[in-house]
């Protein structure tokens, strides 16, 4: 059965209209997660909402525990997750308030954990495609019942921050054809993709990255204004999913779900028995018994 799970960034710190709605704290042995999650249902469908930098914007980017994000909704049952993400535009054509369907990423962060997989126990999977066509699928029917225009395919800068761009940088992300810039994605995708969980990411465009001539530079102050209408669009955007989702049982016919079933290298004998205790949830459909 499906469970949404969904990541709540900028602007997105609460999710309203949940029915049953209870705030839950679940522990993690990778740390504390960023907030407790929201449990609740829309129609058929459960949800499990986690404010991305905790309610009231309090944790920055490179301080985000997402090890323990992802854990804790993988302990809370989670299947899907969609990131709601606010970004930066690189293409003329994407405009503050377009909404993006993201499809890859280009990792320059440097300051974070990027793996459930340390020392003890190796995986390597693969990010090749690191989202779930399925999901993006049932987003676009989503934003199609619920006249959201969203942009499908485009390649996600991960930038280490919490400090915006430079010029220079923001005219290297455009010569690498990338399509928007964040600070969030990553190592989340990959921490999902490790997770086998299926991840699709809605990148908010709030405003255009400092690389536009005659453009005024980046402000916090400029952002909030795109961020609230944003915000408001993205939930109606998830919450739309119930329809689509609810009751769905078959698994992902991409693999998302199986990805380690061809990952790990460690021979069983040779494995960390405390790390595979902490990767009980994560891990624990292949490693049971090792």
């Amino acid at each position: 059965m499906t469970v949404l799970g969904v990541l709540g960034g900028s602007g997105v710190y609460e999710f309203d209209g949940l029915e049953e709605a209870r705030w839950e704290t679940i522990d993690s042995p990778f740390g504390a997660a960023s907030d407790a999650v929201l449990r609740g249902r829309v129609g058929d469908l459960e949800y499990v909402f986690l404010p991305r930098h905790g309610r009231g914007h309090r944790i920055p980017p490179s301080e985000i525990n997402y090890r323990a994000n992802i854990d804790v909704l993988k302990r809370a049952g989670v299947t899907d997750l969609v990131s709601v993400s606010a970004c930066g535009s690189l293409r003329e054509s994407l405009a503050p308030g377009t909404f993006v369907l993201v499809d890859q990423f280009i990792d320059r962060t440097f300051a974070r954990e990027k793996s459930f997989f340390t020392g003890g126990l190796v995986a390597h999977v693969s990010m090749a495609d690191p989202v779930c066509a399925r999901l993006h699928d049932a987003l676009l029917s989503a934003a199609r019942a619920g006249g959201v225009a969203l942009v499908r395919g485009g390649t996600y800068l991960a930038m280490e921050g919490p400090q915006f761009s430079s010029r220079a940088e923001s005219e290297l992300y455009r010569g690498w054809n990338c399509d928007v810039i964040g600070m969030t994605n990553m190592p989340e995708a990959k921490l999902a993709r490790e997770a086998e969980i299926c991840y699709a990411s809605v990148a908010m465009v709030t405003d255009y990255d400092c690389w536009r001539e005659h453009e005024e530079a980046v402000v916090v102050e400029n952002i909030v204004a795109v961020l609230k209408a944003n915000a408001d669009r993205g939930r109606a955007l998830v919450a739309g999913l119930s329809t689509v989702l609810a009751g769905r049982t078959t698994p992902c016919p991409h693999g998302c779900d199986r990805v380690l079933d061809s990952a790990l290298i460690t021979l069983p004998e040779a494995r960390d028995p405390q790390l595979m205790r902490r990767l009980d949830a994560v891990a624990g459909r292949v490693i049971k018994g090792s």
